[in-house]
């Protein structure tokens, strides 16, 4: 069987963004008092502002959202092409794929303009949908977009959430340790150390190799 989509998260799988998101969301930690292991390991796959109501819900997500932001400005808001990303994606050619990431349009274009990648026709942001991973909306709505069955779509993840929202959208997942020990991953179909390892079978797998 040849799947007929891809559907991409963003950090940690295209992007090589966990050095500087753990830089920011440590800075925010301290200076909210809060222990920075513990909010770095809510923070992966999901929306800013649902790690916040979860590590501080006396503060306001949105108010807290900006000062990510603020944070993530003075940080340059760059980050480099995931190893392998430039590559996999230069061979789909007309082959359908989507972005599903809980981030945000402007910034992702930005930064996937300054990492030299490109983008696809569909793409679904945290603002796009109302329940973000590990809900399976968002992976839902762009094999919907791409008038593809989710049944006929991998999803390359490097999160649990991520994992559980394409298993729940009833996608073939296969995970990335880049952000997550092996262990952490086990939900998915297939599990690989790095995009650029995974390429061969992911080719393979939708008939393009």
């Amino acid at each position: 069987m040849a799947f007929k989509a891809l559907l991409f998260d963003v950090d940690g799988v295209l992007l090589d963004s966990s050095a500087t998101h753990w830089r920011i969301w440590g800075a925010w930690s301290d200076m909210r008092g809060l222990d920075r292991d513990l909010v770095w390991s809510l923070t992966h796959g999901r929306k800013p502002e649902d790690t916040v109501r979860d590590v501080a819900p006396g503060l306001d997500p949105v108010a807290e959202r900006k000062v990510l932001n603020r944070l993530m400005a003075e940080e340059g808001d760059a980050f480099p092409a995931a190893p392998g990303a430039a590559g996999l994606l230069g061979k789909l050619n007309q082959h359908p794929w989507a972005l599903v990431t809980s981030g945000s349009r402007v910034p992702v274009h930005r930064r996937f303009r300054l990492a030299s990648l490109p983008l696809p026709l569909v793409q679904v942001y945290g603002e796009d949908v109302e329940q973000s991973k590990p809900h399976p909306e968002g992976y839902l709505k762009a094999a919907e977009l791409l008038l593809v069955d989710p049944a006929d779509c991998i999803v390359i993840e490097d999160a649990p959430h991520g994992i559980t929202a394409g298993k729940a959208a009833g996608c073939t997942v296969i995970a990335l340790a880049t952000t997550h020990a092996p262990g952490e991953l086990t939900k998915a179909d297939h599990c690989f150390p790095s995009l650029a390892e995974a390429t061969p079978y992911v080719l393979a797998m939708i008939g393009a190799c």
